[in-house]
């Protein structure tokens, strides 16, 4: 039996050296090999029985803007290791079909709206950052939890606040006038608390300021839905391109995480709840520079994903895409969606 800390050195090795089996085999059996890994490793269950957890059902979902899959492997990430030991790791897609009427730019805000709707933009009609006008006729993950199980209490905690008022359409009738119990955000246009400062240091701490408010609110009142959003590595990102800013960023938005983690662990420990967390990115980055995307080369459709899930099936490690998270979450917490909503979705479930 390993012990917790070469358990953790062996996984990690895994998660590093995955993409190299999957460039190389094919993805059935890169599928069959990872998941015997896993399992032998203990970070996958024998049976989705065994991976029940008893207690109220709960999910959070963390989006870290433009972080290609090669950065998140290379750089070390302790608390986003912490929860893909309790779970899995796997490269992901972003972009939709290549060539198709569903292929979507990978652009942050049609990558967030991705997962929110689990459609691709031909769909919710979101192709970029400015001049928005999503489709509401495909329901957002909130609108859904608030449609189906009307007590579940819904938060979201986002250095941008176009996510909730835009994109999610929060309270308009035409958005199915849902609304949040938690919002924290709008900090961005506080420039009192948080001045502009040289190449918009300031968004960093923004994203300190939504985490530590996410991690007390979760501690304090633990929401049944929250969405946490953090931006500051996709500026970095564009300023300085790939090298040691990228990279320092990416530690201190783990160590942001971090926070967010050991305040769902301590509700755990406390509490009869059953978490299911997922961390992923939107988009990827150019190969030349790391400082541009949107195009469809490998580097920006190539995500990641981490979660702490113990009920996922084979599909998660064989390149799952960022839309398969909106039906991900809803199996865990029992949302059964209506044919009309279920029948537009362009993402199937991971979780058993």
């Amino acid at each position: 039996m390993l012990s917790p800390a070469d358990t953790l050195q062996a996984y990690r090795a895994l998660r590093r050296h995955y993409c190299v089996i999957k460039e190389r085999c094919p993805a059935r059996l890169v599928c069959s090999i990872g998941a015997t890994l896993l399992f032998a490793l203990g970070f996958l269950p024998a049976s989705a029985s065994q991976a029940g957890a008893p207690g109220a059902a709960k999910a959070l979902f963390v989006i870290v803007d433009g972080i290609p899959a090669d950065v998140i492997e290379r750089v070390p990430t302790p608390a986003i290791d912490a929860i893909s030991a309790e779970g899995a790791y796997a490269r992901a897609q972003v972009g939709g079909p290549v060539g198709g009427p569903g292929e979507t730019p990978t652009v942050s805000a049609p990558g967030y709206m991705g997962l929110v709707t689990g459609t691709w933009a031909n769909k919710h009609n979101v192709y970029g950052n400015s001049d928005l006008s999503p489709n509401y006729d495909y329901w957002n993950l909130f609108r859904l939890a608030r449609a189906v199980k009307p007590d579940l209490r819904l938060g979201i905690f986002s250095t941008w606040t176009d996510n909730r008022t835009i994109l999610l359409g929060e309270r308009l009738p035409k958005a199915g006038a849902f609304y949040f119990d938690f919002a924290i955000d709008g900090f961005e246009d506080d420039s009192g608390r948080f001045p502009s400062e040289p190449m918009d240091a300031q968004i960093e701490d923004i994203d300190a300021a939504v985490s530590r408010a996410a991690a007390k609110v979760i501690a304090d009142e633990a929401p049944d839905l929250s969405w946490v959003y953090l931006q500051y590595t996709d500026d970095v990102a564009h300023e300085h391109g790939d090298g040691p800013a990228f990279d320092l960023a990416v530690r201190r938005m783990d160590e942001r995480v971090g926070w967010i983690w050991s305040a769902i662990k301590n509700r755990q420990a406390s509490h009869d709840e059953n978490w299911l967390v997922i961390v992923t990115t939107d988009h990827g980055r150019d190969a030349e520079t790391g400082r541009e995307h949107g195009g469809q080369s490998a580097r920006e459709r190539t995500i990641w994903m981490a979660t702490n899930s113990q009920a996922l099936t084979p599909d998660f490690f064989d390149l799952p895409e960022i839309v398969d998270i909106y039906p991900s979450i809803a199996r865990h917490l029992g949302l059964t969606i209506p044919h009309h909503v279920a029948r537009q979705l362009d993402g199937a479930s991971f979780i058993e």
